[in-house]
């Protein structure tokens, strides 16, 4: 990881009501000759101090280069990565005084999508990092219980899932991931549809009575946009200080035809104007949504669980919550 005096720059340097930005970078998924033209045009433009630069590393994929940045004295953190780089900078940037900025890359960018930033403009990201305007949204918080009794805690962004989500996660190869992208998943996902086990868990909503539930899969997501524009999460809205949870109960091809109908046509078609929603049909047998600011669940079994498309693991139990307001990130100007 980078230091500080790769760049000689701390909030010292900087004249009064002008800002210090740090790029909390993965050297594998971007640019970087590239980002740093953009970046000392916007800097110079805007009147910044000089921007600091911090690599993440296999070891570190970004907690550690963010509050090494916030200790140096930056004012927004610009997370230059896929979504494993975002969560991670997210991490430690919402419990400070510093925003978030966005500057995409991979395949899922999921956190940008649910935003409506820029996905492939370079120059427009960072300026948005440099001259944007500041947006309060929420940030999960997630405690994990694993096999061994150990309890890890982490943040997560986009969505928190068991089941089919994160089985098919972890059968996807990392390399052939990076060569080819989400085409890569199709081997995962037909490998994770075969395997007929189900989750079993009980769960309570808000401190609510406990429940007990069948599914194939269990998402908890603060947005619900996926990549290609997938609306899994119809009602998740990453400001309105709840999550949604989705249970899904496919019992043979019918099931599967309702999920695929519910999902890529109703939410991602019709759902889109007032005519096509007057023609939705009600809560599918097979999709169940609640919404709440709490959960907590007991598995019967250890399950794989992922973080906005990361695998962390088997769990066997967990709680998440919901931190209204949590996070500022960087938009544009309106």
């Amino acid at each position: 990881m980078s230091s500080p005096t790769d760049t000689e720059a701390t909030t010292g340097d900087t004249a009064a009501g002008t800002g210090v930005a740090a790029v909390v970078y993965n050297p594998i998924k971007v640019n970087l000759d590239a980002i740093k033209k953009a970046v000392a045009a916007e800097e110079a433009q805007a009147g910044w101090g000089e921007t600091l630069w911090f690599e993440t590393s296999k070891e570190d994929p970004g907690q550690g280069a963010a509050q090494a940045a916030i200790d140096a004295g930056a004012t927004v953190v610009i997370a230059a990565g896929g979504d494993g780089t975002v969560r991670a900078v997210a991490e430690i940037v919402h419990g400070s005084d510093a925003a978030l900025a966005l500057l995409p890359s991979g395949t899922g960018n999921l956190l940008a999508r649910n935003l409506n930033l820029s996905l492939d403009n370079l120059e427009h990201s960072i300026h948005t990092a440099f001259s944007g305007t500041d947006r309060q949204v929420d940030i999960g918080r997630i405690e994990i219980r694993h096999e061994d009794e150990s309890i890890s805690k982490h943040a997560f962004l986009v969505m928190a899932g068991l089941g089919l989500d994160a089985k098919m996660l972890a059968s996807t190869n990392d390399e052939l991931k990076a060569k080819i992208g989400w085409l890569a998943y199709v081997g995962a996902i037909i490998t994770a549809l075969r395997d007929r086990n189900q989750l079993r868990l009980r769960y309570s909503l808000d401190g609510g009575p406990t429940k007990s539930v069948r599914a194939h899969t269990v998402i908890v997501g603060n947005t619900g946009t996926l990549t290609a524009n997938v609306l899994l999460l119809p009602e998740a809205v990453i400001d309105d200080g709840q999550f949604e949870m989705l249970m899904l109960r496919p019992e043979g091809f019918v099931h599967w035809v309702q999920i695929i109908v519910k999902v890529f046509w109703e939410n991602g078609v019709l759902r889109r104007t007032p005519l096509g929603r007057r023609m939705m049909t009600k809560e599918v047998e097979a999709l169940n949504y609640v919404k709440g600011r709490e959960v907590t669940a007991k598995l019967s079994r250890p399950e794989e669980i992922e973080l906005d498309g990361d695998g962390f693991g088997a769990a066997t139990a967990f709680k998440a919550r919901v931190l209204p307001g949590g996070l500022r990130v960087r938009v544009p100007q309106e």
